[in-house]
């Protein structure tokens, strides 16, 4: 299935950012998988991959991100560095693909950073790279459609992308 179809037509989306969440505690007796905090690991991770957004020049026009507390940390963390309020969204939470695209499609930003879940981010990383497997946590994957077009994130694969890991 393309998933570009789902895109909202006219859509000004030219550079897509997609982080999947900053490692995270383990199931805990008695806590929602909802409710898990970020780990030792991801409270370093979020803020330090965020700088390297940063150092890329990238400034988002809005910051979308799912509900669940690892999604949040980590928006936070990068809103901080870059600036921008976070957008909680309850529907990227455990969201496939197609929804975290036209989410993301129907952004009125030209640059939006959305914070998910796996698999779903990995899956729409594919999706739109042919390349990007997998997405480890904290993974930061960057998508770039030609500006000129206002219809290019709903039509044509990007111009371009660049994946950053953590490690």
């Amino acid at each position: 299935m393309d998933l570009r179809r789902r895109a909202r037509r006219g859509a000004r989306v030219t550079t897509l950012v997609i982080v999947r969440h900053a490692a995270a505690e383990g199931g805990r007796p008695g806590l929602p998988d909802h409710e898990r905090p970020l780990s030792e690991r991801g409270r370093h991770d979020a803020p330090r991959m965020a700088r390297r957004l940063a150092e890329r020049g990238f400034r988002p026009g809005r910051i979308l991100s799912s509900t669940a507390e690892r999604a949040r940390s980590t928006a936070a963390a990068f809103a901080a560095e870059l600036g921008g309020r976070v957008e909680l969204l309850p529907e990227l939470y455990g969201a496939d693909p197609e929804t975290l695209l036209e989410v993301a499609a129907t952004s009125d930003a030209a640059e939006v950073l959305l914070v998910a879940h796996d698999p779903g981010v990995s899956a729409l990383a594919y999706e739109l790279s042919e390349e990007i497997g997998h997405l480890p946590t904290c993974a930061v994957a960057t998508f770039t459609w030609d500006a000129d077009d206002p219809d290019a994130m709903a039509s044509a694969r990007p111009a371009s992308w660049h994946l950053d890991v953590p490690r």
